[in-house]
């Protein structure tokens, strides 16, 4: 006799919904949604799907009518409540498009809480599309079971968000020139300063002196160093974010 199959399904696709989700809602999708579901995964009616509204978790749902351009579904139950998120921010300097994406991407499967582009005198263009951008993020959500989707700040130059930095949260920059001198210890760092976080990552080149002065000038930033190797921007903010994740975050469960 064959094993009963695990409820949910782990091969119901999984989708983002822009809509506070509950038991019994009917939901109705449309556009690029109806069609991965109709075209690509061949959807049919009674087939389950998961959604989740980064507003109260994650349900399960089921299909009870098609079109050929749309679908209708009804919310089963939840099955997952919100989860919690780590209060780090990611505040990196655009580098070119498709590396920026990545970092989105990546950074929204380690867990980030927010990413805040920031203009720097070396950043390559002067502008990133909110729009794909965040289509990168819910992308990573939807596949990595993720059921929080980071917030996503408009562009900002760097001595503006410096101008406005939260009295209460440190801002460990990712300095090349203090390895050598034996300084800037990340796991030093992270032992000495709990509480919210943001790493700050700049452009290809680095920051200008005049923008590490600045930097330096704010009472929360810290510091720190990420090796003896020179690291590509996308590869430093990666590597920051599961150091500050695997000191601070929740990758460490009690």
């Amino acid at each position: 006799m064959p094993a009963t199959p695990a409820y949910p399904p782990h091969s119901a696709p999984r989708l983002f919904v822009d809509a506070e989700l509950s038991d019994g809602a009917e939901i109705r999708l449309d556009g690029s949604h109806a069609h991965y579901l109709l075209k690509v995964m061949r959807i049919k009616q009674g087939d389950p799907i998961k959604l989740f509204d980064d507003r109260t978790g994650e349900y399960l749902a089921h299909v009870t009518a098609q079109g050929k351009r749309d679908l209708l579904l009804i919310v089963d139950g939840k099955t997952k409540d919100r989860e919690t998120v780590p209060d780090l921010w990611l505040c990196a300097a655009p580098i070119k498009k498709d590396r920026f994406n990545w970092i989105a991407e990546k950074s929204t499967e380690l867990g980030i809480a927010k990413i805040v582009p920031v203009q720097t005198e070396r950043t390559q263009g002067q502008g990133i599309k909110t729009e794909k951008l965040r289509a990168h993020m819910i992308e990573a959500a939807e596949q990595c079971e993720r059921t929080a989707l980071p917030t996503l700040d408009p562009l900002i130059k760097l001595a503006e968000m410096l101008e406005q930095w939260p009295a209460d949260r440190h801002l460990f920059f990712a300095d090349e020139r203090i390895y050598e001198s034996g300084e800037g210890s990340f796991r030093k760092a992270l032992v000495a300063h709990d509480g919210p976080a943001a790493i700050l990552i700049g452009p290809e080149g680095g920051f200008s002196d005049s923008e590490n002065e600045m930097i330096r000038a704010l009472p929360q930033s810290v510091a720190v160093s990420l090796g003896p190797r020179i690291l590509r921007a996308e590869t430093a903010a990666i590597a920051a974010i599961s150091l500050w994740m695997a000191g601070r975050g929740d990758w460490n469960p009690a």
